[in-house]
């Protein structure tokens, strides 16, 4: 099992989630706010087989807006989880 740590723009939020969870993903939107500019972000936080890692991330490639100079579509961390349990 895998979580997704995904870092986008708060406009691109919206269709990401829908996606997401229209896949049948779980999804969890955090507000945050990007360090460099301050602009508003949201964080997204998605646990996923790991087999599923490469089609979120072309997700994300589709969906995002293209970025301004300098900027990203999204930062996307992949870190193994090693325990997942839903109470």
């Amino acid at each position: 099992m895998k979580l997704l740590i995904v870092i986008l723009q708060d406009g691109d939020a919206g269709a990401v989630m829908e996606r997401l969870i229209g896949a049948g993903h779980r999804v969890t939107r955090i507000a945050s706010t990007g360090g460099f500019l301050r602009r508003g972000n949201v964080t997204l936080l998605i646990g996923a087989e790991a087999t599923e890692v490469d089609e979120m991330i072309n997700l994300l490639r589709q969906i995002c807006a293209p970025p301004e100079p300098g900027q990203h579509r999204a930062t996307v961390f992949v870190v193994d989880a090693a325990h997942f349990e839903q109470v």
